[in-house]
């Protein structure tokens, strides 16, 4: 008996983990024949270099007007992702630059400073923060579906590259799900003691 329990122990957190992240592929590769259906694999003979490579993260983003600006790239940009269970994505930011609290429902991330110095962290469910600035070459995790930020604390332009355990995280942008969208006003300026002329200067924002 206590041998099963043993097993038992063993063996549930590992199916908990296959069962949390995408299913593994069932061939070398699967180059989609479209973006709309990526269930239907391109003839493998066809596959050539190009579909396994990608150069649309070479140079920042336009992040000068607001400050901040991100690529995601998944299997609809890049095919030679599709089944894969993996995605990535290129954050620039200018100085004072912020990438909102946000989070990726069907994610873990890590993220890599490429250049610059950020300030980067999350928050746990027991809203405990873990921050720190992050300097030139140094990496910070953060668990699926925890709230993360980021924001550029050095005198010049910042570069992350984050990567995740998923081919399709998710993003939900904390200020545009909560201001930016249809929740009702009464509620909202309950919840967190706003005006009625603060709650539209927010919402305002969110949905530039």
């Amino acid at each position: 008996m206590v041998n099963k329990i043993a097993v038992l122990l063993v063996l549930v957190p590992s199916i908990i983990v296959v069962m949390a992240s995408d299913p593994d592929p069932i061939n070398d590769f699967c180059i989609a024949n479209s973006a709309d259906n990526s269930f239907s694999c391109k003839n493998s003979s066809t596959a050539t270099v190009e579909d396994f490579t990608f150069s649309g993260i070479k140079f920042p983003g336009n992040f000068k007007k607001t400050g901040f600006f991100s690529k995601g790239v998944n299997s609809n940009d890049f095919p030679g992702l599709n089944t894969l269970g993996v995605s990535f994505v290129r954050a620039d930011f200018d100085v004072g630059g912020v990438n909102v609290p946000h989070f990726h429902p069907r994610a873990t991330e890590v993220a890599f400073v490429l250049e610059g110095k950020i300030y980067s962290g999350f928050v746990d469910t027991r809203n405990k923060v873990f921050a720190k600035v992050l300097e030139k070459g140094e990496v910070m995790v953060f668990p699926r579906g925890l709230v993360h930020f980021q924001m550029n604390v050095g005198d010049g332009h910042a570069t992350i590259l984050g990567s995740f355990d998923s081919q399709n995280p998710g993003l939900v942008r904390i200020p545009n799900a909560v201001f930016g969208s249809e929740i009702n006003e009464e509620l909202l300026e309950k919840a967190f003691g706003l005006s009625s002329k603060e709650l539209s200067r927010l919402k305002k924002r969110c949905n530039i």
